[in-house]
């Protein structure tokens, strides 16, 4: 199970912290990634990390604004975003996956219930 957390408002050129909190699967065995989806939009792939942490990848959009973390010890992943804007508004969800295919939704096994992000102009 994936639990979401730490969506919320804020304006242009903030920052938000989510997380994503993992129980009743063996967490280590698992890439981990994060997908949103926005009104009237499909769900789009927005980060992923590798099972270590040593390997992430984010859509082009996100680069160099988001960061992608995980803490094995805690069974928590994170998505740090900073330099918000209102295209990042979304509902976002943590997933979790054991093929290599870290981008592609079908792949992703196990999905967290979301957390929205509103970002204001």
């Amino acid at each position: 199970q994936l639990q979401a957390s730490g969506g919320g408002s804020v304006q242009a050129g903030g920052s938000l912290r989510l997380s994503c909190a993992a129980s009743g699967l063996r967490f280590t065995a698992y890439r981990l990634g994060w997908f949103r989806q926005a009104p009237g939009k499909e769900r789009e792939f927005v980060a992923a990390i590798s099972r270590s942490g040593d390997t992430t990848d984010y859509v082009d959009s996100v680069k160099g604004r988001f960061t992608i973390s995980r803490d094995n010890a805690k069974n928590t992943m994170y998505l740090q975003m900073n330099s918000l804007n209102p295209e990042d508004t979304a509902v976002y969800f943590c997933a979790a996956t054991t093929t290599p295919a870290m981008t592609v939704s079908r792949f992703y096994k196990y999905w967290g219930q979301g957390t929205q992000v509103t970002v204001s102009s």
